[in-house]
């Protein structure tokens, strides 16, 4: 993983992209000798946190519905001549 000052930040964005888009690796981004954050593309940021979490919330939805649910007390056919009979 690339590591970069933050004075270098400030001074470098433009070649700091170009350097992301060309290999897609991460950049470490450093204050003095303190890691502060990651400087991920916008790929890696979409397959490793967007699409995961859009997935993950769709999950946890179905089980909520899922554990709402209601048991059928009989058949189908049940059901309908109840509603016939009305």
């Amino acid at each position: 993983m690339l590591e970069l000052q933050g004075a270098d930040l400030r001074q470098s964005l433009r070649k700091l992209a170009d350097t992301l888009d060309a290999t897609g690796e991460p950049i470490l981004l450093k204050f003095g000798q303190r890691p502060v954050g990651v400087i991920v593309s916008l790929k890696d940021f979409r397959e490793r946190f967007s699409i995961p979490a859009a997935c993950d919330a769709r999950l946890a939805l179905v089980d909520e519905i899922l554990s709402n649910a209601i048991a059928p007390d009989g058949s189908v056919d049940q059901a309908l001549a109840e509603l016939r009979s009305r």
